[in-house]
């Protein structure tokens, strides 16, 4: 099984999720399982992972650099302390020609958040643009509302200004461009 190749605005994106998704040329996301797959990490050329979670990973391949990022997916906890090392660990891997998988336990909030990070870091992209790219890489993500508030000081700290926001919503604070989404669900 290969990664789906969403590396480029031109092309169609074929979204994963079970899998790893491609997000660029040298950044893939995935869940736990799909990271401790030999093959599957070997098929893509994957030379160094980020593995996201206060789990120790039990699955490691001599030729593949590991780097342990101990934060647990809830709202008040420090992601944003690894946005710029992990943003420059991807950036290196990649300008070595390696290729860095990114992921935590479903690839949907941790690692989601990660990736927004360097997108915005070293492709320029703003928040919304980092997040609908790798939206329509990887359509399950969804990074928690706390990772959403580091994510938007973040762009504001790169760029000096925001674009995305958080509002009020029934189910507590959440970024803008889940409002409507927010908006549909009727209370029970």
């Amino acid at each position: 099984m290969t990664a789906s190749p969403c590396t480029s605005p031109l092309q169609f994106p074929q979204p994963s999720v079970s899998g790893l998704s491609q997000i660029t040329s040298s950044l893939y996301i995935s869940n736990g399982a799909a990271a401790s797959n030999r093959l599957m990490l070997s098929s893509n050329h994957i030379t160094s992972v980020v593995s996201v979670s206060v789990d120790v990973v039990s699955t490691l391949y001599e030729d593949i650099q590991y780097v342990q990022v101990p934060v647990a997916d809830t709202p008040a906890a420090p992601l944003c302390d690894f946005f710029d090392p992990i943003a420059d660990h991807i950036h290196d891997v990649g300008m070595k020609q390696g290729r860095t998988l990114l992921h935590c336990a479903a690839g949907v909030s941790r690692s989601a958040a990660l990736c927004l990070a360097y997108l915005m870091k070293y492709h320029t992209m703003s928040l919304l643009e980092a997040h609908t790219w790798t939206k329509s890489c990887r359509p399950i993500i969804r990074p928690n509302s706390g990772f959403w508030e580091q994510l938007i000081r973040y762009e504001f700290q790169l760029f000096g200004k925001n674009t995305v926001r958080m509002v009020s919503s029934p189910v507590g604070p959440v970024p803008d461009i889940y409002e409507k989404e927010v908006r549909l669900m009727i209370p029970l």
